[in-house]
């Protein structure tokens, strides 16, 4: 007889491993099912994020922005570096022991928890009309194992976005994961597309010595982004030497040898142009994973894009089934992936003990989208062109780096902070950054909007002197033509 459980979740990534935390915290018989194996053939928790995502590659990316500080920076410090040089499997093992030691921290998690965890892929099975119960084929290595459970959360999230004729072989032409397991540096490398992947992948290998050219199908760089912000973030990428941006631009074809890969394009200017390179980082995006899920014969919805159809609580239209993170509409992002997986964990326990439920859905609107460049470049609420859009009357503040002393003290004096508030309230509609440790700063500003504030709020609040973040509240005095020290 297979095993029943009160929730299933299938996949591990920042969605599925925290909505299980939580379920089990709640008092519910929980297990896990995740097919992620590592290089070496071993299970490991956390999803695309933990493994090949979010954690490994600001691993690289600080430790070539330490080797480009000590090449380029330091000497302007009074500390003098002779004869820098960068061991890149060095910084590649350092990575892989960063990932290793969270996949098992989960492991651990889920042990402390009491969360059972299955290695396979999880496919969701027709349930009958009488049935109270979910039956989930678990497959692994050929064998496979049925379980039952009462709820499901399907967090299976994304994979990157194939580009039909430049097959990922992660020897020339990579993917997210391959960029990450390079284990020297390419002296061209091309990267097809000017999202948050191709620009954090193409910052860790321009920062060790690549020459990097950037191609960007769409007319403008970082169109999601607040227009003064990608204006201001262009302006300072392109002024650091190896690194080139192109947008506008129409791939023709791709053509990888042993040692080079060509691209051929036309440019804005529907000029033809070609590109060879060593190696090529294919980041055009990602598509959702419902590989496997069994919707052919289970009737889960899909809309039209692949994605799993939700309500605003995260409710597929199968009873007692969920799904969270990518695989669903909104941002791609894993702080939303975990948000979803604690909020449908409420629901479900609010649901068992017939409890109403007062849970808010997600607001999109309020979660902070980061990238991890240098300098960085974070924002969240309504950037400018879209409040240009919905006739909304609203007024700026704005403040730059360059004016604040702890920035002139560390030396990273590019960028400014800036404040949307409505013309009328003065609550805040959006916040926009681009600078030093703005990943840090931008929490400021999504508490801000979550309890409405007005920029005078943020305005009336004392921040730390000398401290990055008096740019904020300069930013938000600006709004009302206040800011002390420009």
């Amino acid at each position: 007889m297979s095993e029943s459980y009160d929730v299933a979740i299938i996949g591990a990534g920042p969605g599925g491993y925290v909505a299980a935390i939580r379920c089990a915290q709640l008092g519910m018989n929980t297990v896990c099912i995740d097919e992620w194996k590592n290089i070496k053939g071993k299970a490991s928790l956390g999803g695309t994020c933990l493994n090949v995502g979010c954690i490994p590659s600001k691993a690289l990316l600080e430790s070539s922005e330490n080797y480009y500080q000590a090449k380029y920076k330091f000497s302007h410090h009074g500390v003098m570096v002779d004869n820098v040089s960068a061991d890149v499997p060095v910084m590649i093992a350092r990575k892989d022991k960063i990932v290793n030691t969270f996949t098992a921290g989960i492991a651990s998690l889920f042990k402390k928890n009491k969360v059972k965890s299955i290695h396979g892929k999880g496919t969701l099975l027709k349930r009958e009309l009488s049935a109270d119960t979910w039956i989930i084929n678990v497959s692994d290595n050929g064998t496979t194992e049925t379980i039952q459970a009462k709820h499901v959360i399907l967090a299976t999230g994304s994979n990157p976005r194939p580009l039909g004729f430049a097959p990922i072989d992660n020897e020339m032409i990579l993917d997210n994961s391959g960029a990450l397991a390079l284990t020297e540096v390419p002296k061209r490398l091309g990267v097809i597309g000017a999202g948050v992947i191709g620009l954090e992948m193409g910052s860790v290998w321009r920062r060790l010595g690549a020459e990097v050219t950037i191609l960007e199908a769409m007319p403008d760089f970082l169109m999601a982004v607040d227009e003064q912000v990608a204006k201001e973030a262009r302006n300072i990428f392109t002024k650091e030497p190896g690194l080139k941006i192109h947008t506008g631009i129409s791939i023709k074809s791709i053509q990888a040898s042993e040692k080079t890969v060509v691209v051929n394009y036309s440019d804005s200017g529907n000029q033809a142009q070609t590109l060879e390179i060593d190696k090529l980082i294919v980041a055009i995006g990602r598509v959702p994973n419902t590989t496997g899920l069994g919707v052919e014969d289970n009737g889960l919805l899909l809309d039209e894009r692949g994605f799993i159809v939700v309500d605003q609580y995260c409710r597929t239209n199968l009873t007692n089934v969920y799904a969270v993170g990518d695989v669903v509409r909104g941002p791609m992002l894993a702080h939303k992936a975990s948000e979803e997986g604690v909020a449908v964990a409420e629901m479900i326990m609010h649901q068992e003990k017939n409890q109403s439920n007062e849970n808010e859905a997600i607001n999109f609107n309020t979660i902070p989208w980061v990238i991890y460049t240098s300098p960085e470049i974070a924002w969240v609420g309504k950037n400018e062109q879209e409040l240009r859009a919905a006739g909304i009357a609203y007024k700026v503040g704005q403040f730059p780096f360059i004016a604040n002393g702890r920035a002139r003290a560390m030396g990273e004096t590019s960028g400014f902070i800036k404040v949307l508030a409505d013309e009328d309230t003065d609550r805040v509609l959006g916040i926009h950054m681009i600078g030093p440790h703005v990943s840090e700063l931008i929490s400021e500003a999504v508490m801000a909007m979550k309890f409405s504030a007005s920029s005078q709020d943020i305005a009336c609040i004392v921040h730390a002197h000398p401290s990055l973040s008096e740019v904020l509240h300069e930013a938000a005095l600006g709004v009302d033509k206040r800011a002390l020290h420009i």
